[in-house]
């Protein structure tokens, strides 16, 4: 809801912050019922369009295809797939692991040939920069645009030179993950623009600035026996209803429960 207000053009859920947000390390441990239910509720809480990270599909081709099913009932607008072996690792660190070529091109069939809604959009990630080199990572991603991909997301991507080869061997729309304390330099929206990137996403930058002021107000409410000295840093109680729309239920509530006996 903030991130509507802030007037940004999309929301993205991210599976990082799904699993931390179940106190889990993010590999792979979360299920398609978990992420569809959280999906479905950020996507209504927003008149946004909501993309959601799919992980490694839930399974082989079969199961992607009922993971772009259950994600497209859920509201969300779009999903990416990665091409990692179950259990994957977070994008950005090393040891990981690929399936081969010909298994992710035929989850991505499975994938684009599953959706009901052809605005549904099927993003296909590669993480595979890390242990083939740009080169090998830009080849499989010319296979994943030639299975029916409708954006290709390169995974930890070192510069702008390397988004630059991208853009020059991929047609369709190209996906950067701008994450802190990764692998890829921080890019500006200008920056990522004059590469020809058409989408960014910022996927756990809200769960470390919130969980570092959690973290740092606990440890006051420790030391000092009281959380006075942080209220100047907190969101006030109007602020929140006030987002929340506390008014508009009231509202809603009177002209209901309005009759008479």
């Amino acid at each position: 809801m903030l991130v509507e207000r802030q007037q940004f053009d999309g929301v993205y859920v991210s599976g990082a912050a799904l699993s931390a947000d179940l106190g889990l390390p993010d590999v792979g441990l979360t299920t398609l019922s978990e992420v569809a239910q959280r999906g479905c509720a950020i996507a209504r809480a927003t008149k946004l369009p909501a993309i959601i990270d799919a992980d490694t599909g839930f399974g082989e081709p079969m199961n992607v295809a009922r993971t772009i099913q259950t994600l497209e009932a859920a509201g969300l607008c779009g999903c990416h797939l990665e091409d990692q072996v179950n259990p994957k690792r977070c994008g950005h660190l090393d040891g990981k692991t690929l399936v081969s070529t010909e298994d992710m091109t035929k989850k991505i069939r499975a994938a684009v040939n599953a959706r009901g809604d052809a605005g549904f959009v099927i993003i296909a990630r590669t993480d595979a920069r890390a242990t083939e080199g740009l080169d090998g990572a830009i080849a499989r991603a010319k296979a994943y645009e030639d299975a029916g991909a409708d954006m290709i997301f390169p995974e930890a991507l070192a510069d702008e030179g390397e988004f630059e080869q991208f853009r020059k061997a991929i047609k369709v729309p190209l996906l950067a993950n701008m994450t802190e304390f990764g692998k890829s330099r921080l890019l500006t929206v200008k920056q990522l623009s004059h590469l020809g990137i058409n989408l960014v996403i910022y996927p756990v930058t809200t769960l470390r600035l919130a969980m570092k002021a959690v973290e740092d107000g606990l440890a006051t409410i420790k030391s000092d026996g009281t959380q006075e000295s942080l209220l100047g840093r907190m969101q006030t109680r109007a602020e929140l209803y006030e987002l929340l729309r506390y008014e508009d239920y009231a509202k809603f509530d009177r002209d209901v429960f309005n009759f008479k006996l």
